[in-house]
């Protein structure tokens, strides 16, 4: 492949990566206050891991790879509400302690490195067609 064109390879799959942090951020945003009698059974917040995959001997295409999502390990959050049909039999309710404010500012983080990439592909093109033309 042409070293040229990788830049689309490796923006590509920084897009991807970046949708599926919009993804988890808008699923643990949706979640945040769904209450349950557990504390082991609530929702828990999920977060991408990436990892950087740089080109070794032209063996590997660089750019950015999707590890997994994984549960984090935050702490529930206990409420006294005994009115409400989901306590357990002390009257407590525990939901998920998602901070929606952290969440936000994933979000973004997140859509500003989407915008970013965007925009490297956008002048890769525009380079790629202005070289074209160079010939002309």
């Amino acid at each position: 492949m042409n070293s040229s064109f990788r830049i689309f390879d490796i923006a590509g799959s920084a897009l991807s990566a970046q949708s599926l942090r919009l993804n988890t951020v808008a699923s643990n945003l949706a979640n945040a206050d769904v209450a349950g009698p557990d504390p082991n059974a609530v929702f828990k917040a999920h977060m991408p891991v990436f990892k950087s995959a740089p080109e070794i001997a032209g063996q590997q295409m660089p750019g950015v790879r999707v590890l997994g999502v994984v549960e984090t390990q935050g702490t529930p959050e206990k409420r006294y509400e005994p009115g409400n049909p989901m306590s357990d039999a002390q009257g407590f309710v525990y939901s998920s302690g998602i901070n929606p404010v952290e969440q936000m500012v994933d979000m973004i983080s997140a859509s500003r490195s989407y915008q970013n990439n965007v925009e490297v592909m956008n002048t890769a093109k525009e380079m790629a067609l202005k070289t074209l033309t160079l010939g002309s």
